[in-house]
């Protein structure tokens, strides 16, 4: 069925208006602001929600281009936005802390490199690292709509089961951490790599200072409402011991 073209440009059009007029904090690595994702998202939802409504039937398939639009799009941009302001309060939150945050579409990750988690050959975490612990715990319980995946990992250094094991129980101190600060259990899991996926070499201390890290991959939940992120009531953060 013929859709007319001025209309699928205004719908277009509005939609990406929409994602452009909200502050949009989404910046990359380099430090260069691009489009937002509530705006990507958002244009090519309301394209094919423009397709959809037209197809209605009826005598007012401009109207229903529209109306389809305007749903499509609002649902599309609706994580991509969630997921911009997110990744916007890690990044002051974790600024001077040595936590790189990466993001890759919809998903973010957190990565801890070794030396300011734990010490060599120990799963306690290290005394510094409880004030960006408790800034992660207060975020992500604000932000509450996706899932949190804590991997340990470790260099090649020694045999493979024991960093296996040390990965693992670096991961779960970490979430033990957070859960004690009243992250929600539900929503974290956690795995040891041990020395798999390197991301340098082994052959250098520097290479292997880098592979011993602890990675916080964040991930939509199924079926998430994303309207607007919960308020949580301040927790009490732990004393370390």
């Amino acid at each position: 069925m013929f859709i007319p073209s001025r209309l699928l440009i205004a719908a277009a059009a509005m939609s990406l208006l929409a994602g452009c007029a909200t502050n949009n904090p989404y910046q990359d690595q380099s430090g260069q602001t691009g489009m937002s994702r509530t705006a990507k998202y958002g244009g090519l939802g309301a394209l094919a929600g423009a397709a959809v409504g037209a197809m209605i039937p009826g005598d007012h398939h401009g109207r229903n281009a529209l109306i389809g639009a305007a749903v499509a799009g609002t649902a599309a941009a609706g994580y991509g936005y969630y997921a911009d302001k997110q990744e916007a309060q890690l990044r002051q939150q974790m600024a001077g802390t040595g936590v790189e945050v990466q993001r890759q579409g919809d998903n973010i990750t957190l990565v801890m490199p070794g030396n300011i988690t734990f010490a060599t050959d120990s799963a306690d975490i290290s005394s510094d690292f409880y004030a960006p612990l408790n800034n992660l715990a207060t975020s992500f319980k604000q932000y509450d709509q996706n899932s949190i995946e804590i991997v340990g990992y470790t260099d090649s250094t020694g045999s493979r089961d024991h960093n296996i094991l040390l990965s693992q129980r670096r991961a779960q101190s970490v979430a033990n951490y957070l859960l004690s600060q009243g992250v929600n259990g539900a929503r974290v899991t956690t795995r040891g790599a041990g020395p798999d996926q390197p991301v340098a070499s082994n052959a250098t201390e520097a290479g292997r200072a880098q592979n011993r890290r602890v990675e916080v991959n964040l991930r939509p939940l199924p079926g998430a409402q994303v309207s607007q992120p919960t308020t949580q009531p301040t927790t009490q953060p732990l004393t370390p011991r």
